[in-house]
């Protein structure tokens, strides 16, 4: 449990406790989807700043077209149970993991593919990431290779840290190569006439209560950049405003209550 005056844990911290308790077989399976979603909300943020929204835009952002969803999403809430009842987090974040309903089939009886619309900034970004993530495939198949030479398993640390990276490593190769696949590139020059808002939208708000001003980019969850402005579309505030324009008013339901915003200008 959380002591009184301990610093709460961080995803990353969080994630290792949880995968510790859990047998060999299933914490071999489990590590991918719990460092993903690590990954998606920050590794180093703490675990008592998630919030409810953030885990539903997670599920959201991985729909219901995948035929692992639901598998993915029970591991998750094994974690999210850990951390609730480790006094990690106020509430059981686990009830806010619900997909999307299944997408509508398409022609031939498959199933649609779910676009995933990016802007070139962030599809640029996906390429160089699975670039550089591919490079190191020989080296942590190297290392792996020499701590599997020691036959002492039982308490071979180096070999559990190399095969817990190299689940992370391929994790994440596979998960941008399917995003990759379904990208669709929005630029401001496809942009519609009536500055409409979607992916790649700069928009500035004004807080009516306030009167403050705030700017954001709306992107896809897969590039969230809260220090850049970044936000995700499916994230309460980009649900808000899509397919919004200028002078429209917007209610949005955040953590600290309903808030009321004006969309005073869009570009692209």
């Amino acid at each position: 449990m959380a002591l009184s005056g301990e610093a709460t844990p961080t995803l990353t911290e969080a994630a290792s406790r949880y995968l510790a308790t859990l047998p060999p077989q299933k914490r071999q399976e489990s590590q991918p989807e719990v460092y993903r979603f690590v990954r998606w909300y920050g590794a180093e943020r703490r675990t008592d700043e998630l919030r409810g929204h953030d885990v539903s835009s997670y599920a959201e952002a991985l729909g219901a077209t995948a035929v692992d969803s639901s598998q993915r999403l029970e591991v998750l809430r094994g974690f999210f149970a850990f951390v609730r009842k480790q006094g990690f987090a106020p509430t059981n974040l686990a009830t806010h993991l619900r997909l999307r309903k299944t997408a509508a089939p398409a022609v031939g009886g498959g199933v649609a593919i779910q676009e995933v619309h990016m802007t070139p900034d962030g599809h640029a970004s996906l390429l160089a990431e699975l670039a550089n993530l591919r490079s190191q495939r020989p080296r942590v198949a190297e290392e792996l290779r020499r701590a599997m030479a020691d036959k002492d398993f039982r308490e071979n640390a180096p070999l559990d840290a190399a095969r817990e990276y190299q689940a992370h490593l391929e994790a994440r190769i596979r998960e941008i190569e399917a995003t990759l696949r379904r990208a669709v590139i929005v630029t401001g020059a496809s942009a519609k006439s009536n500055a409409r808002i979607g992916v790649g939208s700069k928009v500035l708000l004004r807080n009516l209560k306030s009167g403050t001003e705030v700017r954001y980019i709306l992107v896809s969850p897969s590039e969230v950049s809260p220090a850049e402005g970044k936000i995700s579309i499916a994230s309460p505030v980009g649900k808000a405003m899509l397919e919004r324009g200028v002078g429209e008013e917007v209610d949005v339901k955040a953590p600290a209550g309903a808030l009321r915003f004006r969309i005073e200008s869009v570009e692209g």
